[in-house]
């Protein structure tokens, strides 16, 4: 659970709506809670009262005979009715009958059918209705109070009839009594007790709360991944252009967040772009321009009459040469575009390999693994090329490994030879820099060889890093899982329709 909450945005938005739903509800529930309670107890009273004058009127117009089984009749689950010659002043014998009575079971339909033909045969006229009157109820009080161990006076304004009668509560606040005074002298009894459920845990209103969960969640998924989807879109093309490749500019549309975001991308790849090709230009027109001064140079040298002073100094001008033809070539494969694609990296590097041994190097390939990658595979196979290279000229020979690991995959070369000094480990990747001291080309080289390896390396969004084994140097290559392009990467043409570009027309990414 907490790895997708880190990992996913949309369990975050759907966890908190949730829990503003279940922080409402609490909060709704203590507030609301009692007033339910009292409301619920209100409406009991008012039923409780409007039954018991119901059937005062139906006592008082049916002969004694079938008062008996109307009394029976009328009872409910939680309310019972009664006869009694005189009133029933103690209230604590009144409420051990009232508890027997209830707790007694209803009589069956049997039972009541005698008592439904003697009053069709005894009863002319129809009974009239009770008319709802309104009802002042006064609050429960706590059943240590006075109002539950005497009777109330019921004035006759306060309930259906015209006369007044003794109310009382019982047991507890639920629990109600009311003693009435009939025509004839009797008095009729009404004891009424009913567990008050709390309608707001009830199952409908649980099932309710669910259903309402249930669709707050869909539709917070859908928003979250309606506002996710331009950012997992934007970091795929920053992923993109961090491994060099050419990504057609972001659709500017949506919400301003998201707008400015697309736009402030699509600049940023624009000035970068545009970064690159000034300073590879820069540099091609450096070693451009130093081609006139050294042919200058060498033609005056050809008149220094000291033998030895002359070849030396046709050395430092070979050596140069050498070094602006390298920067000329360097710039040249800078400014030169090529098309990313998915590739056998597998069948790549043992290609390689396999020409370097028919050159004469001493190269052992370890076979692995089939393994795809999306890269530019000339500029990569360089790399590794001067890699292993540099490993059979310094160490005598190179074996070259692949493997694929969670974090990425490493291409290593590994040789024989004296390693480095741990403290010019990164040193050796600067342009130029040689370890020989020697200045020969022939041994040394010119000191590019690794500064262009790690920059087509870094161009894919690696790194090269160089360990001491103890019997040699390794050369690791790490290449990050390259991830799926966006929609916008997929297709030029495409990418230019979306954006509102002509089809001809160069974006700043290109």
């Amino acid at each position: 659970m907490i790895g997708v909450w880190n990992r996913s945005l949309t369990a975050r938005f759907v966890a908190v709506m949730l829990l503003a739903l279940a922080v409402s509800q609490g909060i709704s529930f203590l507030l609301f809670t009692d007033e339910m309670g009292g409301v619920l107890l209100r409406a009991a009273k008012v039923e409780f009262l409007s039954r018991s004058a119901s059937v005062a009127q139906v006592l008082e117009t049916t002969p004694p005979n079938v008062q008996h089984d109307i009394l029976q009749a009328s009872g409910t689950s939680y309310t019972r009715f009664w006869v009694t010659p005189n009133f029933p002043g103690d209230v604590e014998s009144w409420r051990q009958d009232a508890k027997g009575r209830l707790a007694e079971p209803l009589p069956t339909l049997a039972n009541l059918a005698g008592t439904e033909q003697g009053v069709r045969e005894t009863t002319a006229d129809p009974v009239p209705a009770p008319q709802p009157a309104s009802i002042t109820v006064a609050a429960p009080v706590p059943s240590s109070g006075a109002p539950y161990s005497t009777w109330l006076d019921l004035p006759a304004h306060a309930w259906p009839l015209s006369r007044a009668a003794k109310f009382m509560y019982w047991g507890d606040a639920t629990g109600m009594g009311l003693a009435v005074q009939l025509k004839d002298g009797s008095w009729l009894n009404s004891a009424f007790s009913k567990k008050m459920a709390n309608s707001m845990l009830s199952a409908r209103s649980l099932i309710s709360l669910g259903v309402t969960a249930f669709i707050l969640s869909l539709c917070a998924a859908f928003i979250a991944r309606t506002m996710t989807k331009p950012m997992r879109r934007l970091a795929a093309a920053a992923e993109a252009l961090g491994r060099g490749e050419s990504v057609a500019p972001l659709l500017e549309k949506g919400p301003d967040d998201l707008r400015h975001t697309a736009a402030a991308f699509n600049l940023m790849q624009s000035r970068l772009q545009r970064f690159v090709e000034d300073r590879t230009r820069m540099l091609a027109a450096i070693g451009h321009d130093l081609r006139t001064p050294i042919t200058s140079l060498r033609l005056r040298a050809e008149f220094v009459s000291d033998d030895e002073t002359r070849e030396k100094m046709f050395d430092t001008l070979d050596e140069l040469r050498a070094m602006t033809e390298a920067t000329l070539a360097f710039s040249r494969e800078q400014a030169t575009e090529e098309v990313t694609r998915n590739v056998d990296l597998t069948a790549l590097v043992g290609s390689l390999c396999d020409d370097l041994v028919e050159l004469g190097y001493e190269i052992s390939c370890v076979e692995g693994p089939k393994i795809s990658y999306r890269c530019r595979p000339d500029a990569l196979k360089r790399a590794v090329r001067n890699l292993v290279e540099n490993a059979v000229r310094y160490g005598e020979r190179a074996r070259v490994a692949l493997r694929a690991t969670p974090q990425a995959i490493e291409i290593v070369i590994e040789d024989d030879g004296p390693g480095i000094p741990s403290d010019i480990a990164e040193k050796v990747f600067e342009p130029f820099f040689r370890m020989e001291r020697s200045r020969n080309r022939e041994t040394g080289g010119i000191g590019l060889g690794l500064s262009i390896s790690r920059n087509m390396v870094r161009h894919h969004g690696g790194d090269i890093t160089l360990t001491n084994t103890g019997q040699g140097l390794r050369a690791t290559i790490s290449l990050p899982h390259a991830q799926s392009p966006g929609p916008e990467a997929k297709g030029p043409v495409r990418a230019r329709r979306r954006a509102g570009l002509p089809i001809g027309a160069r974006t700043p990414a290109e």
